[in-house]
């Protein structure tokens, strides 16, 4: 089928796009590259297309169908919204994605490359040819166009065969093949849509169910955005596929997404209300009885499906004593990363534990992977904010009657005022440390930190702690100590800091032991005595956020990733290792499925990172930038192909 008459069933929407297909994902690199084949009349591929009526095509875009046969494109998607929005200067009706990826071609008639227009550039070489308003223009257009580019008659004979060439790509046939007949149902189309995509744009398994899920509801994907929008205003960051597990884990009792392909639609819906329901039974729970009350602070994302289904097989009624317990066994499985490795097999042994042991059955089942529950000072020697202790840090300070040191009032949830949010504190000052020679680790020990307003983080600045500790202790008594701050004065001074940061490590594991106990106590096989049994514990991993202006930074780049309408990444992401859980570093931010995911590989922005834990990253196959700038370097070139300039 010549591609301007695949470009004319797409306007007239014979040709359109299955509810089912995600979004336009290519690049301007794949765009050049795209171009630059058919110039040459290299082969790009072809089309397969769903030949259906309207009745069963539920399709992408508010274009109404016309009557008689419609395609629905199953394979090609990529490349015709690519060839209609160039050639078209539009995007297609089924659009989903950034018209800015395929905004502004431009071909050179000197050297035959395409280039996405750069103004600087191109200023003085009136060669530069746009595409599009060329083949919008078609052959009328065409000396007028050549007149402009190539002033001097006498060369025309070089340039107008190549416009010409270049005019010819819409004559270009392009090989189809159709499923059409009564045997092509919904559900095997779906299948073979699946098949088909992973070999080429790779969809997750999350797309890959949603897909199936999209061809009898294909609203799905919407709902299940406005729920994920809703708990975003709320400081909770999820993911489709951390959604769509939820629902998974409630419906079948189980992790892996193939369980959802027998289910019904009016099922999914169903299971989506039941999903979303415990999930904010969940998260109000956590936070009203841990203080863990948004995304930065909140421990493994996927602990949520277990407790859904649980939740959910009890009809969300839960006795103290089984709230308590499943508030201790969350806490738990996030300090010791149990998610952080095989997902799956973990969310399918812990439903499996719960279901057949109850919550005691889970706790156990935690306890023998673990070792035990004791929370060492070791698990406070970490310097990153992204450490796996950090979120009890905040724990213990939401819910331990922790206290401002300026103004003495407790450090509760719901504290009104803008100068009320929690910021993190460096109890021993940056500066003051570095002027003392200590390195960066220390200067941003775990130990080191402690949760303040805002207003008080400003007035304390860069004061010593052996200057302002006396005052505090005078005018706000009992404050220091709320902060788990070692009142032997002689560690109050910068040369005894090492000596300081050990014996507050001390005080803030007895302090989250006493706390994690009192969710399970009174109960004989998980109260305090049982807690004291941990294996040794392990070296803080490497890397992670160590302050709140890295932070800061991190942020500012993913609000830049979300104007480019790219995934933003995830903060201090885990690197742990599949089978042991164990903590092999704390990415600054990372993308373990790739910018564009399926086509891009692992990429992680490390700031100010040592050489071992860029090595761990880069084992683990992630490409890493130091700098945010060297990133976004990156990204404008390689995936937006300098759609910023």
């Amino acid at each position: 089928m010549k591609i301007s008459d695949i470009l004319s069933s797409i306007d007239v929407g014979t040709l359109t796009l299955p509810q089912f297909q995600r979004g336009f994902v290519w690049n301007r690199d794949q765009v050049r590259a795209l171009f630059s084949s058919l110039y040459r009349r290299h082969p790009v591929g072809g089309m397969l297309v769903w030949v259906t009526g309207p009745e069963t095509a539920a399709h992408r875009g508010g274009q109404e169908l016309p009557p008689g046969a419609v395609k629905l494109l199953l394979d090609g998607q990529q490349r015709l919204t690519t060839l209609y929005g160039v050639l078209r200067g539009k995007p297609p009706p089924f659009f989903d994605g950034d018209e800015r990826t395929f905004t502004g071609l431009m071909f050179h008639l000197g050297d035959e490359v395409f280039q996405f227009r750069q103004p600087v550039k191109m200023r003085d070489d009136p060669r530069w040819v746009d595409v599009t308003a060329l083949m919008t223009a078609g052959v009328e257009g065409l000396y007028p166009l050549l007149q402009r580019a190539v002033p001097d008659v006498s060369q025309w004979g070089d340039a107008h065969p190549k416009l010409t060439r270049l005019l010819g790509i819409t004559e270009i046939e392009l090989p189809q093949q159709d499923l059409v007949g009564e045997v092509m149902t919904l559900e095997i189309v779906v299948d073979i849509f699946n098949r088909v995509n992973t070999g080429g744009t790779k969809l997750s398994k999350g797309d890959l169910a949603l897909s199936r899920i999209c061809a009898d509801w294909p609203d799905a994907r919407d709902v299940m955005k406005q729920h994920l929008a809703e708990w975003g205003k709320h400081g909770y960051d999820f993911s489709l596929d951390w959604l769509l597990r939820c629902v998974n884990t409630v419906l079948t009792g189980e992790a892996e997404f193939r369980f959802l392909h027998d289910v019904e639609s009016d099922d999914i819906r169903g299971g989506l209300t039941r999903a979303s329901k415990q999930i904010e039974k969940a998260l109000n729970l956590i936070a009203a009885k841990t203080g863990l009350d948004h995304a930065r602070v909140l421990f493994g994302g996927f602990a949520f499906p277990v407790i859904a289904r649980y939740l959910d097989s009890n009809g969300g009624a839960l006795s103290p004593r089984d709230e308590g317990k499943l508030l201790f066994w969350y806490l738990q499985a996030g300090m010791w990363g149990r998610f952080s490795g095989s997902t799956e097999t973990r969310i399918n042994e812990d439903i499996h534990a719960v279901e057949n042991g109850g919550l005691d059955g889970l706790l156990e089942k935690l306890r023998v992977w673990r070792g035990g529950f004791e929370v060492e000072p070791e698990h406070f020697d970490a310097s990153t904010i992204g450490a796996r202790f950090y979120p009890v840090l905040y724990f213990l300070t939401r819910m331990g009657e922790a206290r401002d040191l300026c103004s003495g009032l407790p450090l509760k949830k719901g504290m009104l005022g803008k100068m009320a949010s929690l910021e993190v504190h460096h109890i021993f000052p940056k500066k003051v440390l570095r002027e003392a020679d200590y390195d960066r680790r220390q200067i941003n020990a775990l130990a080191n930190f402690c949760f303040l307003t805002k207003d008080c983080n400003l007035h304390l600045a860069a004061q010593a702690p052996e200057d302002y500790f006396p005052r505090i202790a005078a005018e706000q008594p009992g404050a220091l100590e709320s902060q788990w701050i070692p009142m032997d004065r002689r560690l109050w001074t910068v040369d005894r800091f090492p000596e300081f940061l050990a014996a507050r490590r001390k005080l803030l594991a007895e302090a989250a032991n006493v706390h994690l106990a009192s969710f399970v106590e009174g109960d004989d096989r998980w109260g305090a005595a049982q807690i004291a049994r941990a294996p040794a514990p392990v070296p803080p991993p490497p890397g992670g956020i160590t302050s709140e202006d890295e932070r800061e930074a991190l942020d500012e780049l993913r609000a830049w990733m979300r104007l480019q309408k790219l995934p933003e990444g995830e903060l201090s992401w885990d690197l742990a290792d599949e089978t042991t859980g164990e903590q092999l570093a704390v990415v600054d931010l990372a993308w373990p499925r790739g910018i564009q995911e399926g086509l891009s590989g692992k990429v992680a922005v490390l700031i100010d990172e040592d050489a071992a834990t860029h090595r761990a990253v880069a084992d683990a196959g992630f490409r890493c930038f130091d700098t945010v700038e060297r990133f976004r370097e990156h990204v404008s070139r390689e995936v937006l192909g300098d759609r910023t300039d």
